[in-house]
Formats: structure tokens, C-alpha cells, sequence
């Protein structure tokens, strides 16, 4: 995985003052005294954190794959349990969790970090966990052109647990299947009796 100087969204950057003064402006507006000790430096570190948590604007996720290699192997490949971490559009709360990829290569395979990679850079910006998993399956398919992909996502979302109805451990599972991964019962049994390794 890339460091977090790799993964910096120049658009923030680019932006740092204005989104200061408006990180500044919100604490203002809850009541706060921007002046206390505490928070004199919040707008800055607000603004630093959004460069890394915003990075996935910055990148194209089908660039991420970057160089393929042709390999004649067309048996199932998974890569389990990739951390994320992601921003709920709806109210720029938290979510969390892991990936999980499986697909069935047809003569192309990309190297096993370019898939965390690929979840990075879709995850790095505000989402919803339905478009994530869409997104990386799509992708896979378009670029690898595989027998299949399948996706599944685990979530779990402070805009439900902390906020709202307020049900801390509560998970959200998504799932997006494509090519035999459709069709095919039995693969989907083994990808997701693989997860439970």
C-alpha cells in the first residue's frame, strides 16, 4: 500500500485556506471559541486530514491497476480482507470495514497490492458502501475482462451506530457478481466459503 504521501488530494491542497476559514467558520457557528487553546490549530490539522481521507479524488481507479501481466492461470484468485476507510455522503460520518475480491482471470492478472489499491482509491472520497462494491467489480471486469469478479464489502457506519438510530456494531454486507460468478452458484459457494478461512 502506498504511503500517505502518495495518497494526498491535490484538490484540498489547492484549497487549504478557504477550507481553514470554513472549518473555522462551522466551529464558530456550534458555539465554540475558536480562540481556546485546543482548537487553534483544529481548522489546519481538519484541512490536512481531508487531503488524505479525500485522496480518491485525485486518482483514476482504473489507473491503479496500472500494469497487467498475461498469465495463462483461470482458477479462482481472492484477496480477502482489505481495509478501508470512507466518508458517508449523506453526512460526512465514517464508515469502515473490509473488502473482499475474487476473480477468475482469462489470460490477464494484475499484482495482488494493485487490488488494495484499487479499493483505496474508490474509497478515498465521500461514498456510499453500494457504489464501492459496484465500482470495484465494474472496473475489474472492464480492465481485466476476467470470467468473473465478485465483491463482497463489510461496513460498519458511524452515521447509524453514533448518530440516528444509534446501533453501534451493527454491519452492513454488500455484494456485486459479474460473469460466471452470475450464472454459477458453486462459485459463489467457494468465494464465500474461502472468506470464512
Amino acid at each position: 500500500m502506498a504511503g500517505a504521501k502518495d495518497y494526498l488530494n491535490s484538490n484540498v491542497a489547492d484549497n487549504r485556506e478557504q477550507i481553514q476559514y470554513h472549518v473555522k467558520e462551522i466551529l464558530k457557528l456550534i458555539g465554540e471559541d475558536v480562540e481556546r487553546e485546543g482548537l487553534l490549530e483544529t481548522p489546519a490539522r481538519v484541512t490536512r486530514m481531508y487531503e488524505e481521507i479525500f485522496a480518491g479524488y485525485s486518482v483514476d481507479p482504473r489507473d491503479v491497476l496500472g500494469v497487467t501481466f498475461d498469465e495463462q492461470h483461470e482458477e479462482l484468485v481472492i484477496v480477502r480482507d482489505i481495509v478501508y476507510y470512507s466518508q458517508c455522503e449523506h453526512h460526512m460520518a465514517p464508515f469502515f470495514g473490509k473488502a473482499h475480491i475474487g476473480y477468475i482471470p482469462s489470460g490477464k492478472i494484475a499484482g495482488l497490492s494493485k487490488l488494495a489499491r484499487l479499493v483505496e482509491a474508490i474509497t478515498r472520497r465521500l461514498q456510499v458502501q453500494e457504489r464501492i462494491t459496484s465500482q470495484i467489480a465494474d472496473i475489474l471486469e472492464q480492465e481485466l475482462k476476467p470470467h468473473g469478479v465478485m465483491v463482497v464489502v463489510e461496513g460498519e457506519h458511524l452515521c447509524m451506530c453514533a448518530r440516528g438510530v444509534k446501533k453501534p456494531g451493527s454491519k452492513t454486507v454488500t455484494s456485486a457478481v459479474r460473469g460466471e460468478f452470475r450464472t454459477s452458484a458453486a462459485l459463489r459457494s467457494e468465494f464465500l466459503a474461502l472468506l470464512k478461512q
